[in-house]
């Protein structure tokens, strides 16, 4: 595992996708992550538990191996954690606690929430990125990654994972934006929200300055009222959007 270029010492970094993975317009945020976790040979982990609801974690899984060995990634699983009984597995999340890269699925982010809370497996996952590991997640991937995030299923905001602070992502963002943001500054008004389109990431790789953008779309902070908009290569401040807030000695969620 590399040393941690984000601003939180010691622990590895984040990258957090608004959908549509495993593209060529992702390539640059992917190949980062890759680069931030080890390069070629890092262990990358895939969790496609939030595939499992309609049943599309086998392919959705084999997708996300097929695509990370497209980029140069020679050491690529699928783990078999797609709700919390596999997330308990002693096996499962022995292995996790190697991993270099894990990466959340898109799909059903409360069913992911639900599988992943207060697992072996996930606090496998902190104790990796703790020591340096990368943890990427696309759509309901990256959701689930703040306080809070938005379930469409019931229209309400939920208990997320805490990696990301006070942060609801919005993913798809120029399909969803319009309708969810004024939603969740009603139901969330001390968040901070942050859009970002398909095909569209950022990484908190910018050392003491903020998260970079990667990909062909944009990613916008929702702050005081106005729209922050972020395109590829530009950096977002952590004055805009926070740091990584997490103590791995005392995650427990």
């Amino acid at each position: 595992m590399t040393t941690a270029t984000s601003a939180v010492p010691n622990l590895g970094n984040l990258a957090i996708a608004g959908g549509a993975e495993f593209g060529d317009s992702m390539a640059a945020l992917d190949r980062r992550a890759l680069e931030l976790a080890g390069g070629a040979g890092a262990s990358v982990h895939i969790i496609p538990a939030a595939a499992a609801p309609d049943h599309n974690q086998d392919r959705a899984g084999a997708r996300g191996v097929q695509w990370f060995r497209s980029i140069g990634a020679t050491t690529v699983f699928c783990r078999a954690i797609i709700d919390r009984a596999s997330a308990d597995d002693d096996s499962e999340s022995e292995l996790l606690g190697n991993a270099d890269l894990i990466y959340l699925l898109g799909g059903f982010p409360a069913h992911l929430a639900e599988s992943l809370q207060g697992t072996r497996s996930w606090q496998a996952a902190i104790r990796a990125y703790a020591s340096g590991a990368v943890i990427a997640g696309s759509s309901a991937g990256a959701m689930v990654l703040g306080d809070l995030f938005y379930d469409p299923g019931t229209s309400t905001v939920r208990p997320g994972l805490g990696l990301i602070g006070p942060i609801i992502v919005i993913p798809h963002h120029q399909r969803t934006g319009a309708t969810w943001v004024a939603r969740l500054q009603s139901l969330a008004p001390d968040a901070r929200l942050l859009g970002l389109d398909e095909s569209t990431g950022i990484i908190d790789d910018a050392g003491t300055k903020g998260w970079t953008v990667y990909g062909g779309g944009e990613a916008v902070v929702y702050l005081d009222g106005e729209q922050h908009c972020y395109r590829s290569g530009q950096v977002i401040p952590f004055t805009r959007l926070p740091p990584p807030r997490v103590d791995p000695e005392n995650q427990t969620c």
